[in-house]
């Protein structure tokens, strides 16, 4: 899943020295993994609550729209309240917000109230924010600046494994297993969804605690008008403003299909199985972003950036386009291997925007923070095409985003910086 700093370092911040940072960086490490298994959860509450409450597929694209929301509402003051606080406080505050949020679920299932348990989503959303706000940062500047995106791609690495291990858990708690029957309207009990999220809530709490009992570098304080993403020259890039489009459009359509995945393939013309089965098949997903990084990684050493961009996107649209017009485990495997081509299209997105910005660097970051509000946007869009043309037709939705990101991965990408003499 997406993960962006609104805040950029602090020139002149540095930890201790190696030895110090390595153990935080550590630490930090499972606060990637943590993120991405509570985003994944989503994708399994999908069908569930679609189920349980009898929802068309927009009302169930709700659950990711007050998710995905609030990046766009909380990331600002984030930036402010970290910037005041500094990055590990605020990663206490993340940590302790999200957990309330799991806590929320507990009455939402007792009442038997969509509306609750979309709260309990924004509210859990919304620690996350501040969580990341605080987490990515910090990452950035545990170490030389020039190896900088390296560990934030690592630590990324493990926000995938977290997407990756989060259907198995999801499935077998929410659903029962592999083998169990398809949930029926009204036949909720208060336990299903409540043990999930209790157990979150309780890991998020202890998180908390230790985060605030270890020695970590104190770091992040600073002018919080930095980080604002309002007015300014950084609007002025335009390879900043095609970037942030980039991302909205990718958050999107990456969190457009692994909402939809579970219900796809329990299409009896896909793959014909039962949710609880399906929802395994989001690890594919979700494992195959998380390899290709790896693999990623090491390509773009030798290769450029955009242009390998632009290659995963394309081949994003043609396996759209078999899933499309194919049935059967062709269209299943063809979605499924997406996730494999989405493996570094957030990070090269990301690097290539704020390229060559210097000290408006922090402000892009927002910029760019802000547009992951595509993930709220757009599969709202796509639930709607849905009960117009079908699940499988609306995959065109997603297809014409990942077109977009071809086009900046070999255009879009390069800096033209404009002469403000002439203004």
């Amino acid at each position: 899943m997406a993960t962006i700093p609104i805040t950029a370092p602090v020139a002149g911040e540095q930890p201790g020295g190696p030895s110090n940072y390595r153990f935080a960086l550590t630490a930090l490490t499972s606060l990637f993994f943590m993120w991405g298994f509570i985003t994944c959860l989503n994708d399994i509450l999908i069908p569930y609550l679609k189920l349980l409450f009898d929802l068309n597929y927009t009302q169930a694209m709700l659950i990711q729209f007050c998710f995905f929301s609030a990046y766009f509402v909380v990331s600002v003051p984030a930036g402010m309240l970290v910037s005041r606080i500094g990055y590990k406080s605020g990663i206490v505050t993340g940590l302790l917000i999200a957990g309330a949020g799991c806590l929320l679920f507990v009455p939402a299932a007792a009442m038997h109230v969509y509306g609750m348990f979309l709260f309990a989503l924004f509210v859990l959303a919304s620690g996350i924010t501040i969580l990341q706000v605080a987490a990515n940062p910090y990452v950035s500047v545990m170490g030389k600046p020039e190896t900088a995106s390296s560990r934030l791609t690592m630590t990324q690495a493990f926000n995938s494994l977290g997407t990756t291990v989060a259907p198995f858990f999801g499935a077998w708690l929410i659903f029962g297993g592999m083998d169990a029957p398809q949930p029926v309207a009204g036949a909720v009990t208060e336990s299903t969804v409540q043990i999930p999220y209790l157990i979150l809530a309780a890991s998020l709490i202890v998180l908390a605690i230790i985060f605030a009992w270890l020695k970590l570098p104190a770091m992040g304080k600073k002018d919080a008008s930095e980080a604002l993403p309002i007015g300014g020259e950084a609007w002025k890039q335009r390879h900043l403003v095609l970037g942030a489009l980039g991302i909205f459009v990718y958050v999107g359509a990456e969190v457009g299909i692994g909402s939809f995945l579970a219900i796809y393939l329990s299409m009896p013309e896909i793959g014909g199985m039962t949710a609880a089965a399906a929802s395994h098949y989001i690890s594919w997903y979700f494992g195959g972003a998380m390899v290709g990084r790896f693999i990623g990684a090491a390509v773009m050493q030798k290769l450029n950036p955009g242009k390998v961009l632009a290659f995963n996107a394309l081949m994003a649209v043609l396996l759209l386009a078999l899933t499309i017009l194919s049935s059967g485990k062709l269209a299943m495997w063809s979605l499924l291997l997406v996730g494999l081509c989405n493996s570094i299209m957030f990070p090269t997105i990301f690097s290539l925007a704020i390229a060559g910005l210097k000290q408006y660097t922090s402000q892009g970051s927002g910029i760019l923070c802000l547009a992951i509000v595509g993930g709220a946007i757009l599969p709202l869009l796509q639930g709607m095409l849905a009960d117009q043309i079908g699940v499988q037709l609306a995959f065109i939705l997603p297809l014409c985003c990942y077109l977009y990101i071809a086009f900046y991965g070999l255009k879009g990408c390069i800096p033209q910086t404009p002469d403000v003499t002439k203004e």
